[in-house]
Order: structure tokens, then sequence, then C-alpha cells
């Protein structure tokens, strides 16, 4: 059966990016990643290139990622050199050598708390090993308040395409009571900036359901994003994994979830569908809305979520390369410890089977909304009806999806909750286990 979401949003994680579930990626794995890096790739397949940057101005509270605040200078220099070996070691492998990056993200973290000076230093460090002059995308997470125009232009100069600027909020007081380093007065004179010296592709990002957010404040949140105007918005309904500091002062005191329930934040992104609609905006996946669908795509979504090859660099970060899922090291000491002694800095790995790599695909393209059948059948050999019918029957039959023009379409129900339906595909034996 369908794994219902509670109505109070509870500590846990509901958010599917990736399968097999992280908790069965081991360390004992790794001896196949490092296997996977000696061998010949399929140069058919695309590469990309994932730059975890894991500094930030202050912890929100609920973030779940790997990040260190109040950093100097000179660790940020030890982490940039830990990073180029890491890239050098990697460039250097069979799987690697001579193939062009199709993508590169720089992610967080903040990757924008490194200075103009010190991005410009880790562009060219890298360049010597790989380069993104011809990648069809460089993507680069903003957080407004770091940015200046010196160092606008320089992400321009350092090839960036797309710039996501991570905005959450307007509201002050929402943006304090989150945790948050910036305030609002910072996001305007940011994406002036951003807009001035001009990029292809501008994201920003909201939340919906952030402590403290009311119906009012969300309209005018939507009302803002739209007089923005970028090419790219992402909404995100607020979860709270184990490791946010508000999950721990729940588990701790035994707060109520201060979180606004399931049913509040769907009807939250609902009304900003309808809202950005009216502005041309259309739906590109559960969390994605695009001006323009033939000209703005997320060239790093559509590729990880077919399957591409992804190489995961720098502390905690997530890659996939010929079959294989990894993580680096989750802690900065021994990542740039490793390294240092020239080793890669692998944490754990996955080899899933060819049925997993199926599933993988399928539920992060139904993420998109849409599941065309035909590509599955001519990559894995599979008839998804056949395979799957049973699960589209009932998650037809509950109003979640349909089946249209031999795919699937799931409804606006189905999209506004369409992680806790994913589950019901997985393999028996992973829909009980805990997913990070």
């Amino acid at each position: 059966m369908t794994i219902e979401t509670p109505q109070k949003t509870e500590v846990g994680s509901y958010f599917i990016s990736n399968y097999p579930p992280f908790s069965l990626w081991k360390r004992e794995g790794t001896p196949e990643i490092l296997a996977a890096l000696e061998r010949e790739p399929d140069r058919s397949i695309p590469l990309g290139l994932y730059i975890h940057i894991p500094f930030c101005r202050k912890r929100c509270k609920f973030c779940y990622f790997r990040v260190y605040t109040d950093q100097n200078a000179k660790a940020i220099e030890n982490y940039v050199q830990a990073l180029d070996r890491e890239v050098q070691l990697l460039s250097q492998k069979p799987a690697v050598a001579g193939r062009e990056l199709k993508f590169v993200y720089f992610g967080g973290g903040t990757p924008s708390y490194l200075s103009a000076k010190q991005l410009r230093s880790l562009r060219d460090r890298l360049h010597e090993s790989v380069s993104w002059d011809h990648a069809e995308e460089v993507t680069f997470e903003c957080e407004p308040g770091t940015l200046s125009l010196e160092k606008v232009q320089t992400l321009k100069d350092i090839g960036v395409t797309r710039v996501s600027l991570g905005v959450e909020n307007f509201n002050d007081k929402i943006l304090e009571e989150n945790g948050r380093a910036h305030l609002s007065p910072e996001i305007g004179r940011a994406y002036e900036w951003i807009r001035q010296v001009g990029f292809p592709q501008v994201n920003i990002d909201l939340i919906a359901g952030m402590i403290g957010e009311t119906d009012e404040n969300w309209a005018n949140c939507i009302e803002r994003v739209r007089e923005m105007d970028p090419e790219n918005i992402t909404i995100y309904q607020m979860e709270l994994p184990h490791n946010t500091i508000i999950s721990k002062e729940m588990k701790e005191t035994g707060i109520e979830s201060p979180i606004a329930d399931w049913a509040t934040k769907r009807r939250w992104v609902n009304e900003a569908y309808d809202a950005l609609a009216s502005s041309g905006y259309q739906v590109s996946s559960g969390n994605e809305l695009v001006k323009n669908p033939q000209t703005d795509h997320f060239v790093y979504r559509d590729n990880v979520w077919r399957g591409c090859d992804l190489l995961g660099t720098g502390v905690a970060s997530f890659g996939h390369l010929q079959g294989v899922h990894y993580q680096n090291l989750d802690q900065l000491n021994d990542y740039v410890a490793a390294l240092d002694a020239g080793r890669l800095p692998l944490n754990r790995a996955l080899t899933p089977s060819r049925h997993q790599l199926l599933i993988r695909e399928l539920v992060l393209q139904m993420k998109e909304g849409h599941l065309e059948v035909a590509p599955f059948k001519q990559k894995f050999g599979v008839d998804l009806f056949a395979e799957f019918g049973d699960t589209f029957d009932r998650q037809q039959a509950k109003g979640y999806l349909n089946r249209e023009n031999g795919g699937i379409v799931l409804t606006r129900k189905g999209l506004l909750q369409v992680d806790t339906l994913l589950p019901e595909y997985f393999e028996p034996a992973h829909r009980e286990v805990r997913y990070t």
C-alpha cells in the first residue's frame, strides 16, 4: 500500500533523491567504486562534476547538509588544496581521463562564502585537471548576504551559467527565526547585481513551511518572486531530517513540531503554482517551475535523474560512477587527511542491481510529473506497465496519477506529494528501512 505522510511534520526524511536508500551504503563497498574508477567508461554516458563547498556564515535550523561555520582563511585554503588534490586524482583514473564535463554544480554549504580571489584560485587550480569551458551548464549556489558586484562578476568570469539564489523567504522575522544568515535587503541587492552582470539562467529557491509562516506572508513571497521574474523557481516543502537543529530540539526537549503540517505546505505550493502560472511559469517537477520549457533546462537534474556519471567531490559529497553509488568521508579533518596521504576520501559505496538502477530512474523521473515508458524499454528492456502495473493502478485509483499516451502523468494532487508515493516502487526489503 502507498506510504502516507503523517499530517504533522515530524522528524524524518521524505524527500527522495536516490535509490537504494543511503542507509544501505556501506564502507565495505568502497573497493567497488575504486574498481569502477579503473575501468574504461562508456563514453556515450554524460559526465558531471559536483563540487561541495561546506562553509556557511550560519547553520540554518533546518539544514541537514555537512556544513562548517566560523572557518578562517587558512582552513578554507587547506580545504581548497584538498579539493584540488581530489580532482587531480580522479582526473587521472581511466573512468574519467579524457572525458568532457557536460555539467558542473557548486553546492554547499555556501559556495558564495568564498571570496572572489578564492573562487578564481579554485577555478585555476581545478582547470589544470578538468575543464568546464565547454560544459552545457555550470550551476553555482549563492546566499544573498555573501555576494558583492565583484563576486558576481567573478562567477561570470569563471564560467558560471546558472546562478541559484537561496532566498527561502522575504520576511526578516521568519528568516531570523529559522537561522538564515541573510535578511531581505540583501536579497534585493544581490538580485540586482546578478541581473546586472547577466546569466543565461537564474533560479530562486523558496521554502514552504518555515517556522512562523502564514497565509498572508506566503502570498507576499510568491508575489515578490513573481516580480523578480527569474527563469527558474524552486519551492521546497520543509521537512525535518534527523540531524537538523530543529529535530534535535524536538527530540531533546519534547517540543511540538514548529513546522506547518503537510496539508498546509501542499496547499501553499499549490497556490504558488496557480499564481505563477498566471505569469507564464510552467511546472517542470514537483519542486520546480520554469519560465520557458524550451530554453530553461536544469541540465544537472535532467542528467542525474537519467543515470549519468557524477563525480562527487568535497567532504560528504555523493557520486555515481559506472553503476556504483558512493559517498566521500563526512568529516572535514578525515577528508583532508585522506587527501594529504594521497588517497581518495571514500567513505561508503553500493553497487545497485540493474533492477535497482531501473527503480532509481523510475522514481526520480516521476518527480518530473510524467513518465515515458519507451526509454525504459529501450534502456532496461523492461515494460514498466508489466513490472509496476499494479502500483500504477492503485495510485491512479487514489487520484495521484493517470495513464496517458502510453505513459504516466501525475495529477496535481500526486505531484504535490510525489515523494510519499515513490517508496511503493522500491523493492519490498527497502520500503521500511530508514532512508538516510
